[in-house]
């Protein structure tokens, strides 16, 4: 019998990758430059918010040439919605696109300045790979109790359901637990845009978004969850078109619509003083969450950990405060003091459920794809 012989051809470990992470939202564009390698992911760039989308290219260019760090060899995208034929990460090529451009319906508030995003990192940076990160990936298993939708089946069958999003955020929330996650988890992503998910051993079992990301709790200026006779009343009686009940869902309303001042929480505490409108903003805003919180309980059978991320989520201790506080009967309580340094565990000695606070980290999730998608290297 011959002896074996070394595989002179032995694969070597994938190289490490600069990886461009672009996470376009609905109301801001952040990107970070990260180095990934098999045994983990390094933020060379802490990730940047640019207000206007239109000019985020521009600007990353600038702190990229000032920086001194290594030029991009890979790019990500955060990607909200690639509709029923788009469900898991891939590497963008003509024919993602065009599915991504007939996707657009599902997401007219995201798509548009992510595609317009894609062509111009396309143009910018030619010849780099470019990887779709999708947000309702982490969503694609829920079970058909959550995932379909109690209308006709020829239009179930057309993709019309429940996908879930800001499945990166879900995603990253559970890294950052690694072996310690919580068996019966909840995520508040309280932001701009805003969700509520159950996990259920890591996996989403229920979330709060539908079809299109303006479902749920309402939001900035989205309306969330609504009788859909609203719309009927409005496409009969008052003459709405399409265009109208999409600018009035996903532009005037949630916290825009009730306060008539403003969707940044933040701008909404300083009017809320003097101005009733803010104030019942603020407390509609809270009753949203808590409502979905406790319906994300009933569906997870308890809850072991409820997790705030988000830009509110993470940086308003009253909004936290007043959710706990209205979920009390549960035997959820805050400490007051870790609650305000936004200091994990916030929950207090007593609590019969932990409550944390986490950075959305969708940046590092997105590179991570992108990684393993350019060096075919499993995760």
């Amino acid at each position: 019998m011959k002896k074996a012989t070394p595989n002179k051809h032995r694969a070597e470990p994938p190289r490490a990758v600069h990886v461009l992470a672009l996470n376009s939202g609905s109301s801001s564009c952040k990107f970070g430059l990260y180095q990934v390698t098999a045994s983990g992911t390094e933020a060379l760039l802490a990730e940047t918010a640019v207000r206007d989308p239109r000019h985020a290219m521009r600007d990353l260019k600038k702190r990229l040439a000032k920086s001194g760090l290594p030029a991009p060899e890979a790019i990500g995208h955060r990607v909200v919605h690639g509709g029923p034929a788009l469900r898991q990460h891939c590497l963008l090529d003509a024919g993602v696109l065009q599915q991504l451009h007939a996707a657009v319906a599902f997401a007219p508030l995201h798509l548009p300045p992510t595609l317009a995003l894609i062509q111009q990192a396309q143009e910018d940076f030619p010849g780099l790979p470019q990887v779709a990160c999708f947000d309702t990936t982490f969503h694609t298993e829920m079970p058909e109790v959550a995932r379909v939708l109690p209308i006709a089946k020829e239009w179930q069958a057309q993709g019309i359901q429940r996908y879930g999003f800001h499945g990166l955020a879900c995603e990253a929330v559970v890294a950052q637990f690694g072996a310690d996650l919580p068996p019966r988890l909840i995520i508040a992503h309280l932001g701009n845009g805003a969700s509520i998910t159950a996990v259920k051993n890591g996996q989403s079992i229920d979330t709060s978004m539908g079809l299109t990301p303006a479902g749920g709790i309402l939001m900035g200026t989205r309306s969330g969850d609504l009788d859909p006779g609203v719309l009927i009343y409005l496409l009969r009686a008052r003459k709405f078109d399409a265009a109208m009940l999409e600018d009035l869902i996903n532009h005037r309303s949630g916290l825009l619509g009730i306060s008539g001042v403003a969707s940044d929480m933040r701008r909404l505490r300083e009017a809320a003083v003097a101005n009733p409108a803010a104030r019942l903003a603020i407390q509609m805003f809270c009753y949203s969450v808590c409502k979905q919180v406790a319906g994300m309980i009933a569906v997870l059978g308890g809850v072991d950990c409820l997790v705030f991320t988000g830009g509110i989520g993470e940086h308003d201790e009253k909004i936290r405060a007043a959710i706990c506080g209205s979920l009390a009967w549960l035997g959820i309580s805050l400490d007051e003091k870790r609650n305000r340094a936004a200091h994990n565990p916030l929950s207090a000695a007593g609590s019969r459920c932990a409550v944390q606070v986490f950075a959305a980290q969708e940046g590092g999730q997105i590179a991570r794809h992108t990684w393993t998608l350019v060096t075919g290297h499993p995760k």
